[in-house]
């Protein structure tokens, strides 16, 4: 059986303990790094990682996007690959399918506010007027 370096980090562990475990896996110390994305909100930045692997998507896409960017942050000098395992007809394949109708929903407001954006301050009160 193949043995495999790996650390753990999820909600439960205190913010001491995170900064440890960080600091191991950037030393080279695990090959594996398992976290939680309840984990999240603590700048978890992991530039040793040469891939990123969500098993369980959440409804936020936004979630999951920050998790991965903390694997691209400055000082990251290889490519990341980054994989989401979904299972076919899978309650996981509708979720993402929803965070594809929200990053639309998302673009067309920005799209929107950029239009806006160029509107005079005239132009914004008749709109509002009619």
């Amino acid at each position: 059986m193949m043995e495999i370096n790996y650390l753990y980090l999820d909600g439960s562990t205190p913010a001491k303990k995170r900064k440890e475990l960080v600091q191991e896996f950037q030393n080279g110390s695990a090959d594996l790094f398992l976290l939680s994305l309840k984990a999240g909100g603590s700048g978890l930045n992991l530039t040793s990682a040469d891939y990123v692997i969500h098993l369980d998507p959440w409804w936020n896409p936004a979630v999951e996007d920050q998790a991965t960017d903390r694997a691209h942050r400055i000082g990251q000098k290889k490519t990341v690959n980054v994989y989401r395992l979904i299972m076919k007809s899978s309650i996981e394949e509708r979720i993402l399918q929803l965070h594809d109708t929200k990053r639309e929903l998302a673009d067309e407001l920005l799209d929107e506010a950029k239009i806006t954006a160029r509107l005079t301050d005239k132009e914004l009160l008749d709109m509002m007027r009619a």
